[in-house]
């Protein structure tokens, strides 16, 4: 008998976890700063494959991004600039993450932007998923600390905003 009792307060447990929605948060996202950002498997385009994990130890800025995206392309080229070039020296690991396009047409988006920083393949917007609702959109940007905990969250492209995030990741990078 108490082992039923038991299975069914285990059953329960387990049901409450899965049937309670996962919380919201401002602009469609799914974590908020101060969360540790949710691992995944990067595959670049053209390139290599690695956990988000095991860039731990180094300042991490996810670029969510599609070809299709105008304030995407508005952007790439100030964190091109302004972002990854002066902060890749210094630690800074910038990846975009295309959301849903196949391979061919982001590493044509890659050449077309002239951007230097790898793009990322998200088939099904899978990784996009685990940081805000799928119907969300794409142009935000999520910095992540040494620790792997969340710091800065954006979404669309504001020169204010845009030059915050700035203060932040180079605040990050001058901590040792």
């Amino acid at each position: 008998m108490k082992k039923l009792i038991l299975l069914a307060a285990a059953a329960m447990i387990t049901w409450m976890a899965f049937s309670q929605e996962q919380k919201v948060y401002e602009h469609g996202y799914m974590v908020k700063v101060g969360d540790t950002a949710p691992d995944f498997t990067i595959r670049e385009a053209g390139g290599k494959t690695y956990k988000l994990a095991d860039l731990r130890g180094k300042v991490i800025m996810l670029q969510f991004t599609a070809s299709w995206c105008r304030v995407c392309r508005k952007e790439m080229p100030f964190i091109e600039d302004e972002i990854w070039l002066p902060g890749r020296e210094k630690g800074l690991v910038v990846i975009g993450i295309d959301r849903d396009e196949p391979e061919a047409t982001v590493l044509r988006f890659k050449d077309d932007m002239k951007i230097t920083y790898p793009l990322a393949l998200d088939p099904g917007a899978d990784i996009f998923g685990l940081f805000a609702q799928k119907e969300a959109g794409v142009t935000r940007n999520v910095i992540i600390d040494r620790k792997g905990r969340i710091i800065f969250l954006t979404r669309l492209f504001e020169r204010e905003e845009f030059d915050k995030m700035k203060e932040v990741i180079y605040s990050e990078l001058a901590k040792k």
